[in-house]
Order: structure tokens, then sequence, then C-alpha cells
């Protein structure tokens, strides 16, 4: 899914960027990951119960991600509040490609640059700060979000929820925690690590969407609570 002002947004990309993965080890985990959990819940809920919690939990993850771009995008911009760029000329600038193979080439978005700010008389303004600020955006609206990773996370809470003394353990940490434990910690890790700006298995830059994951972790949340304490029929959903 693409970043809301980017020009290759659709409408449809909240929902299906749930059902497209990165690679091999990113589809494997999730749908591990899916089964591991889902099937259990599945059982107990039924199908149509299931599909809701999924879905809605995936879009929920959308929306907290989106929310973090565009503060994120806003405080990156505002380092080039100097040009007082109307919000056409941004959405333009942002929206430049220059890309070339499967690399960024600075020169081609400086030309692009210039040739929009000549336009409305501001490339004489522009400071080195401005400049990678427009640089530092471009970049990120170029990055897209894909993977069921948001809606797997609302099972995590889901599954810890119903069943919060079940044992539960890393592939590599092969130590049962309960997963009224288990899963707080997971979801703790992914908040600090997306304040800090890093992936569990590399450094900074690596795409990892945490808030993602956070927030299909948070409507998770919000949706059992609601289904507990409202004492949900199941003759409803099946």
């Amino acid at each position: 899914m693409h970043y809301l002002e980017s020009d290759k947004f659709e409408w449809w990309q909240p929902l299906t960027h749930m059902f497209m993965h990165g690679g091999i080890g990113h589809i494997f985990f999730n749908m591990f990951a899916l089964y591991s959990f889902g099937s259990t819940l599945e059982h107990f809920w039924g199908g149509k119960r299931f599909l809701f919690f999924y879905i809605s939990c995936g879009l929920g993850a959308v929306l907290v991600q989106s929310t973090i771009n565009y503060f994120q995008l806003q405080q990156t911009l505002a380092e080039a509040a100097n040009l007082n760029l109307s919000a056409d000329t941004l959405h333009q600038i942002v929206n430049i490609n220059f890309v070339e193979g499967n690399r960024f080439v600075s020169e081609i978005f400086k030309n692009n640059l210039q040739t929009i700010l000549e336009k409305t008389n501001q490339w004489t303004l522009i400071t080195q700060s401005s400049y990678n600020a427009l640089f530092k955006s471009a970049l990120q609206i170029y990055s897209s979000m894909l993977g069921a990773s948001g809606a797997v996370y609302g099972l995590l809470i889901a599954f810890a929820f119903m069943f919060p003394q079940a044992k539960l353990g890393l592939m590599f940490i092969p130590v049962p925690i309960p997963a009224k434990y288990f899963v707080p910690a997971i979801v703790a890790l992914d908040v600090f690590l997306g304040l800090k700006g890093d992936s569990l298995f590399g450094g900074g830059g690596t795409g990892v969407a945490h808030f993602a994951h956070v927030g299909g972790a948070f409507f998770g949340f919000l949706i059992m609570w609601s289904w507990r304490n409202n004492k949900f029929d199941h003759k409803r959903w099946n």
C-alpha cells in the first residue's frame, strides 16, 4: 500500500495490501502464524466472525501506520517551511519519479525539483536544509507497505485473550512463556523498535512497519474487549 499522498495510491490498497508479501520469508512467517493461531480462533468463532476480525485488524493496522506516516512526513516537510510551498507544489515534488533501474538518482530529483520551483520563482530560495527535507520526503512517499503482519498481530491479541495461560515461544528462543505475558512483550518490542526506527533483524531503514503491527494489535484488543463485555452471540456470525 502506498502513502495516501502518493500518485500510486488506490482506494483498494488498504484491503489488498494484506494479501501481498515481500518475499518467501515474509509470507512463510505470516502464514505460519496465521495457521498456528488463526485455525484455533476460527474453530471457536466460526468463519464469518474470524474473517470480520482478521480484516478489521488489517484495516486498523493501515489506519495507525498511515497516521504515523502522515505526521512523520509533515515533520520532515517542516524543515522546508521557508519555501512556503503550496499544497499542489508539494504534491508534485514528493511524487517526483527519480528511480533509474533499481536505484534512486539524486540528480534526476534535483533537475525535476528545479523545474517545478522555477515555475513559481522559488528555486533561488532553496537551502541545503530545505532541499534535504524535500528529498527525504520524496523517498518516504516512494515507500510502500504490504503483508498480513498487522492482521496477524490482531490474532495474537485474540489468542492471548482466549488462552492467556497457553505457552508460547520464539523459534530461536525455545523458552515457553504464557501468552498473557508473551504477546504484550512482543507488541511492546514493536513499539520500542518503531520509535527507535530499527528492525529486530537489522539496522534502521529496513522498512519494517512496526506501527502497523501495533495498530493491528490495538484494534484486535478493542474488538476482543468489546466482544467480551457484550458477550457476542455466535448465532449472529454463523
